[in-house]
Order: structure tokens, then C-alpha cells, then sequence
């Protein structure tokens, strides 16, 4: 008995670890659910937010809101295709790197362009305009760059796998065909030869002349006229019809 209550002892309290964990799990993957919502919204809220002071504000300030929000989407978009070309092709795990490394570069910049939206001097914000935009440039430009070399690598390879792929349906449904296949045309009787010219004659071709004896058969009547019927003793003469 005192084993069994043991082993019990030992289910309940393997049940209430397993379930602990569980709910652990649950409570994060909801939590970061949560959190992934706030940051979608809270960046939807802001890229709003730009695009309307890039519309609505003029000189330092509305400059400011377009280079950020330039920066902001092309990152975004950048980061979104590598991401979902790295699940299929290993090769893009470099490129990830190498924008991982970018990204600092970006975030360092979209601060400090935060910052100054805020500034009240706006005159120094101006003159460091020039310097700002050549960075925001420099950076959407590479991100650009790897954007689009990992779009023309996923699209060279999906037209190999596409011709690859006719190239093999195309030879199945001949072999699924194979009835109508045409037998191969028959050649056609070789021609007879002209007859050798005789020297001296015309290169024409001639035939011999026929034979007296082929000329006397052709000239034999084709049936025997028929002979005079013979005469016999006991037939009477034939009286001469008289004349009056």
C-alpha cells in the first residue's frame, strides 16, 4: 500500500509540474502575442503620424517626418523579404546578417531624427539637414539593394523549377500519348534509269523495229473467213426462175 501511495503521490505532483509548465507556456506566447499587437499598433499610430506632418509641415519639421518615414518602410520592407526567403533558402542567412548589422545603422538614425522633430532650434536642425538626408539615403539605398537582389533570387530560381518542371510535364504527356505518335514516313520507289545514249544517235530514247514475222502475224486476220459450204449429188439443182 505504502508503494501505492507513493507512485500516486508522484503522478500528482508530475500532473501539477506539467501543468504549471503549461500554463507558463500559455501565459508568454499570450504575452507576446500582446505585445507583437501593441507594437503593430503603436508603429501603425506612428507611421500615420508621419505621413500626415510630411503632408501637413513645412520646412525642418516636415523634411524630418519624410526622411523617417523613407526610412522606416524601406527597413520595414527589407527586413519583411529577407525574413520570409530565409525559411527557404539557407543562402539568405548571410544577407539577414548583414542587415542585422544595417538595422543598428537605421535605428541610430530614426532616434536621432526623433530627437530633432523635437528640437526647438530649428535653424541648427536646418543646417544639419544636408547630412541627414545623405545618411537616410545611404541606408534605404542598401536596404533597397538587399531587397531586391533577394526578390531576383527567389524569382530566378522559381522560373529554373517552372521550366524544369514544363520540360518534365511535357515529356510525361508524350509518353501518356504515345498512341498518336506517326510512323515514320515509307520511302518513296527509286525511279527507274534513263536508257545510255548510243553514239552517233540522238540521246532520245528509241525502241526496235519489229520483225517481217511480227508484221505478217499483225496483218493475219484476227478470225478465219468462213469456207464455201460443199456441194452433194443428191441435191437438186436449183431451177433457173423463168421469165416471161
Amino acid at each position: 500500500m505504502e508503494a501505492v501511495g507513493v507512485i500516486v503521490a508522484l503522478l500528482v505532483v508530475l500532473f501539477l509540474v506539467l501543468g504549471v509548465y503549461a500554463t507558463v507556456k500559455v501565459v508568454k506566447a499570450a504575452k507576446r502575442g500582446v505585445d507583437r499587437t501593441i507594437s503593430e499598433a503603436r508603429r501603425t499610430v506612428e507611421d500615420t503620424t508621419l505621413r500626415a506632418k510630411s503632408f501637413t509641415q513645412f520646412g525642418a519639421a516636415g523634411e524630418l517626418a519624410q526622411l523617417r518615414l523613407s526610412l522606416r518602410t524601406s527597413m520595414r520592407a527589407t527586413q519583411e523579404v529577407l525574413k520570409a526567403g530565409a525559411v527557404e533558402d539557407a543562402s539568405l542567412k548571410e544577407s539577414l546578417g548583414l542587415f542585422d548589422r544595417l538595422s543598428a545603422h537605421g535605428h541610430e538614425l530614426d532616434d536621432e531624427l526623433r530627437r530633432l522633430e523635437r528640437d526647438p532650434d530649428k535653424a541648427s536642425v536646418a543646417q544639419r539637414l544636408p547630412e541627414l538626408k545623405e545618411r537616410t539615403e545611404q541606408i534605404t539605398k542598401a536596404a533597397d539593394s538587399l531587397r531586391w537582389s533577394a526578390r531576383d533570387r527567389a524569382r530566378r530560381f522559381a522560373g529554373d523549377d517552372l521550366d524544369s518542371l514544363s520540360t518534365q510535364i511535357g515529356m510525361e504527356a508524350g509518353a501518356l500519348r504515345h498512341w498518336t505518335t506517326e510512323p515514320a514516313p515509307a520511302q518513296a520507289p527509286a525511279a527507274w534509269p534513263e536508257p545510255a545514249a548510243q553514239p552517233g544517235k540522238d540521246a532520245e530514247q528509241t525502241w526496235s523495229e519489229p520483225s517481217p514475222q511480227a508484221s505478217q502475224e499483225s496483218a493475219r486476220p484476227a478470225i478465219t473467213p468462213p469456207s464455201p459450204a460443199p456441194t452433194y449429188p443428191w441435191e437438186k439443182k436449183a431451177k433457173p426462175e423463168s421469165t416471161t
